[in-house]
């Protein structure tokens, strides 16, 4: 059956079991999101919550040649590119479109960059080449899906990864930065990305993502079309990103191999041996950048959520001072064109985000942005705590708890427990206006796990759901309903599940398990069923996702999905439940919420369901977010009985 029969067939069960259920409220809607069975938000808390969603963030995106920088905020309803010609100077806007704009890459010696926009969220990415004045032109072919965009060092040509809808093949693309009309350099197998390009202009360091653990490296001969690996031969490596060595002869990328964390190395594309920048990492590695002249490598560390900069030589490994930061979790990074300065962004409990750089000579932290609050009392805000607590297997399973500051003493909270899309995935304490809003317009506590399968905690942890074990995961969350339980200052009759994407399915899943332990579950795009999920899913993701989550194909996978999918399980949910859903979303198809809301509904259970139309994966508008949060709030406050 298509996606648009089941589409099709899935709003008519909705529509059916909508009715039958008489649910107490009507449809309506409300600019571009779709209330069905919700209460409306009050005025009082609309305008309680503003605030949190009017906050700003500025992230780092890249140095242009005369060392000012451009980054991604938003002054109206989505995030566009803005221009800072210098610390503390005015943000300029420089995209101004109704979608998202997230991304840019500057021209290396220019005023133009890169950057990829879609429609409605439906991640059919577009690359445009845009100058500071606003002159544009399209570089990419409507109707195909566009990334990891790379220019040459001399800024004259750019390559990036193409795909055709229901196509797993990525092609990497080559065009005239001056004549953008691209074309087909390789056609690809599997999700293949443009890292790099030689400093001699004549071939590309690509890698195909097989799964996080397994990433291959490749030099494409942009002469002949010779693809050649890199690496150690024979062995499953988890490599994240890469950049040529100056020389031309290397490659420094951050590998896994031989260790439960990704730390900086160094590969010789001719077989010899690799060089390992950072024997003793504790913590994994995650994002990184090599000075324009060849000599540095500056990459962040993720110590248990939070965020350090480690800067070495490359070719000694030796580490260099570097500031201390504000205990948070890095947005972006990038070395100046002059290579004396790193650039980089970060966002922390307290403060929304913004941009940052500092000297390698003199180590000064200079602030580049200052973000607004919007109204928000920074005293309000509130630092999070991490635990650790012991789950089914004697696994220590770490989280996040963010206390009201005010709360009495002898109060018991209600709680709010939110766990992570992914799963490949992390909870970090970054600004979250909806945790903060949690906490203070509910007086909750709210506590963001890291079950096992998130990332962060090395490969065996990021392993031990895959497949058959998935509903390991479920039972890290039954442990830590039992570890709330068990504190003197939580009320555990008060606890409500929220998550998404992943997510989402891991609060359907909680809630069929644990009913008799929740008031209520939020599920946010969520699966609801594993087979029908990894049938719809786009093309380019369904191989992907069949790694992590198993085959649908294989009827002993298959046997392994009807069993926990949520949608079979359904009979156990007894408690009132909010699903919300993006009309686009191209990773899971609205009929995995909506197939969930007809079948929970026609069995008598609670649901009220928000739909927005010109959303994705997600909620990027603000205007979408604060209505949809608010809808949250509403729910939360029905199920905790919270006044």
């Amino acid at each position: 059956m298509t996606t648009r029969a089941l589409l099709l067939g899935a709003a008519l069960a909705l529509t059916t079991a909508t009715a039958s259920a008489a649910a107490d409220l009507p449809r309506r809607e409300v600019g571009q999101i779709v209330y069905d069975n919700v209460p409306e938000t009050p005025e009082a808390l609309k305008r309680a919550i503003a605030p949190y969603y009017n906050a700003r963030s500025a992230v780092f995106e890249d140095w242009l040649a005369d060392g000012s920088m451009l980054i991604a905020t938003r002054f109206g309803d989505v995030n566009q590119i803005h221009h800072v010609a210098a610390p503390g100077a005015d943000r300029t806007q420089l995209t101004f479109f109704d979608e998202p704009v997230n991304q840019a890459k500057v021209q290396p010696g220019g005023t133009r960059f890169v950057y990829p926009r879609d429609v409605g969220g439906a991640e059919y990415y577009q690359g445009y080449l845009r100058d500071l004045s606003g002159q544009e032109v399209q570089l990419t072919a409507p109707k195909t899906r566009n990334s990891d965009f790379v220019f040459s060092p001399d800024g004259k040509r750019v390559a990036w990864s193409q795909v055709t809808p229901g196509d797993p093949n990525y092609d990497i693309m080559l065009a005239d930065a001056d004549q953008p009309e691209g074309h087909v350099v390789h056609e690809g197998t599997g999700a293949m990305s443009v890292l790099d390009y030689a400093a001699d202009g004549k071939s590309l360091l690509v890698s195909r993502f097989n799964s996080s653990t397994f990433v291959e490296l490749f030099v494409l001969n942009l002469e002949t079309g010779a693809l050649t690996p890199v690496g150690p031969a024979g062995r499953k490596v988890g490599y994240v990103g890469g950049a040529f060595t100056a020389d031309g002869r290397g490659v420094v990328t951050l590998s896994d191999d031989g260790s439960e964390v990704a730390r900086p190395v160094v590969l010789d594309i001719a077989g010899g041996p690799t060089r390992n920048l950072d024997p003793a990492a504790k913590w994994p590695a995650e994002m990184f950048d090599v000075s324009k002249d060849g000599r540095l490598v500056a990459y962040m560390v993720n110590e248990e959520g939070y965020s350090k900069i480690v800067v070495r030589e490359i070719a000694t490994g030796r580490e260099l001072p570097t500031p201390k930061l504000p205990l948070g979790v890095l947005t972006g990074l990038g070395f100046s064109p002059d290579s004396k300065q790193v650039g980089f962004s970060i966002s922390t409990s307290t403060a929304s985000g913004d941009a940052w750089s500092f000297g390698l000579a003199d180590q000064k932290l200079v602030r580049w942005t200052r973000s607004e609050l919007a109204g928000l009392d920074p005293a309000s805000l509130v630092e999070p705590t991490l635990v650790h607590y012991t789950t089914f297997d004697k696994r220590s399973i770490p989280a996040f708890i963010y206390r009201p500051a005010a709360a009495k003493a002898g109060q018991k909270l209600p709680v709010v427990i939110q766990i992570h899309g992914g799963p490949e995935g992390q909870e970090q304490p970054s600004f979250n206006p909806r945790r903060q809003s949690w906490v203070n317009e509910l007086g909750a506590a709210v506590i963001i796990p890291n079950v096992r399968g998130s990332t962060g905690y090395g490969k065996t942890y990021l392993g031990l759901d895959n497949a058959e074990k998935r509903e390991d995961s479920v039972k890290d969350i039954g442990a830590l309903l039992d570890w709330v339980a068990a504190q003197p200052d939580l009320d555990a009759s008060r606890i409500a599940i929220v998550g998404q994407s992943y997510g989402g399915y891991m609060s359907l899943a909680v809630a069929a398990h644990y009913n008799d332990k929740i008031a209520g579950a939020i599920d946010l795009y969520g699966i609801s069923n594993w087979t029908t999920f990894l049938q719809n899913t786009e093309g380019y993701r369904r191989d992907l996702r069949r790694v992590e989550y198993g085959d649908e194909r294989d009827p002993k996978m298959r046997a392994v999905f009807d069993k926990i999918s949520p949608i079979n399980l359904s009979d156990r949910m007894k408690k009132p439940m909010m699903i919300y859903q993006g009309a686009n979303d191209p990773r899971v198809p609205r009929t995995e919420s909506e197939q969930m809301v007809a079948k929970l509904r026609a069995q008598g259970t609670e649901v009220w369901y928000v739909m927005a139309k010109d959303e994705g994966h997600g909620v990027a508008r603000k205007q979408n977010a604060e209505a949809v949060r608010a809808s949250e709030i509403v729910f939360l406050k029905k199920v905790l009985g919270v006044e």
